[in-house]
């Protein structure tokens, strides 16, 4: 049987299609982004029960609860190599359908180690079906429809980091933690479900492409512009995951105090993001990629003096900046990849996406440390190295503008 948009010509449709039928495949690439990564962020929400209920401080409980980014690495990497043998419907719709499994198996988790571990697994699922649905957008899509498609996919990862947030610590606040873990399961079988009957069968051959090879890897990674892409790819997780990893404990310790509701509440945050993220394109083709990356860093870095202050309006409002500032960071890296590497995007993207989520695994180990050691300001000021560190790599990026 023919999906439900490959009924409508699937992604790669002719532009002269009603408007209606582009909305709704729109919305629907949204809806699929926030449902495949909504368990990636949604439980640092919790990070403080969890550390309760484990019996460890914010140094171990970070890096357990992050361990998916290094699931999402490696899968990263596996995509690039091998996305192009599979059908992406089937594999997209099947991760999804399969990560329900260690999401509903956190709930009885017996300790931190078993807890990582299956963060691992949802890692490496979850970035399955990210890196195969970004490289399926790509090869079906042309102009002004992929834009707009790449557009829905990024926001709707940005409203995950909003709206999953919100759930969970709600959820948990109200039900328990077993009960917050058997809900996103739940959601990741809709998202299956969701994939399978929104996305074309298959691609045609010519549409697929090669499997990466160690050469292409070389390649790449031997290009100074693209190698500076990475690097920034890897700075901006590690700034997000050390903000919104530990902000969290600073949230519920005095003098802030906040209760868990409250907490999800807070993460309110991200609602501007949904709004900005999207501009990043047209932010692109004012100021260039290099202007562009320099303007959302510079946004991000003004929010981290204002998550010292001891009450909670300044607090929420350098939240809101680094959000903005990373989000717009990130989208403005993604695309810029793609542009730079046109004949071998689906392999740069895996390289890229990896370097991105081992930056937000070290992000967590290493401000972890910070944080714990010598307290929040440290950990901001191990941020605002990363966000430095990756102004001063977004020089070569007007290269290849």
């Amino acid at each position: 049987m023919r999906s439900s948009l490959g009924a409508v010509n699937g992604f790669g449709s002719d532009p002269g299609s009603n408007r209606s039928a582009g909305f709704f495949r729109t919305i629907v690439i949204g809806v699929l982004a926030f449902l495949t990564v909504v368990d990636l962020f949604a439980t640092q929400a919790i990070l403080p029960s969890l550390a309760r209920a484990y019996g460890v401080d914010a140094a171990l409980i970070g890096p357990a609860v992050n361990a998916g980014t290094l699931g999402m690495a490696i899968a990263g990497i596996g995509v690039a190599f091998f996305g192009s043998r599979v059908d992406p419907r089937r594999t997209i719709a099947g991760a999804l359908a399969v990560l329900a499994i260690p999401t509903v198996l956190l709930s009885v988790a017996p300790d931190l180690a078993t807890f990582a571990s299956l963060r691992v697994i949802q890692g490496l699922l979850m970035a399955t079906a990210f890196s195969l649905t970004l490289a399926y957008l790509a090869k079906t899509t042309h102009g002004a429809a992929t834009a707009t498609l790449f557009a829905a996919y990024i926001t709707g990862n940005v409203a995950s980091n909003l709206f999953g947030r919100l759930m969970s610590a709600s959820i948990a606040d109200m039900l328990g933690l077993k009960a917050n873990f058997v809900v996103f399961a739940a959601l990741n079988l809709l998202g299956g479900a969701l994939a399978y009957g929104a996305l074309s069968e298959r691609m045609d051959r010519s549409q697929s492409g090669q499997a990466m090879s160690g050469a292409t890897v070389s390649r790449l990674v031997g290009d100074p512009v693209l190698r500076s892409a990475f690097a920034i790819g890897f700075c901006i997780l590690f700034a997000f995951i050390g903000i919104f990893t530990y902000v969290n404990f600073v949230l519920v310790q005095p003098p802030l105090s906040l209760g868990m509701m409250a907490v999800g509440v807070a993460y309110f945050v991200f609602l501007p993001s949904i709004v900005t993220t999207p501009m990043a394109g047209r932010l692109v083709a004012m100021l260039g990629t290099r202007g562009a990356m320099w303007f959302a860093l510079a946004i991000a870095g003004v929010g981290l003096p204002l998550l010292l202050a001891p009450s909670l309006s300044p607090v929420l409002t350098g939240m809101t900046l680094i959000a903005v500032g990373t989000f717009l960071a990130q989208a403005t890296a993604t695309g810029f990849v793609g542009r730079a590497a046109a004949h071998d995007a689906t392999a740069a993207s895996g390289i890229y996406l990896a370097c991105y989520f081992l930056g937000g695994l070290v992000g967590s180990v290493v401000l972890g440390q910070l944080f714990v050691r010598l307290g929040w300001p440290a950990c901001v000021a191990g941020v605002a190295m990363s966000l430095l560190a990756a102004a001063v790599l977004a020089r070569r990026l007007r290269e290849a503008d």
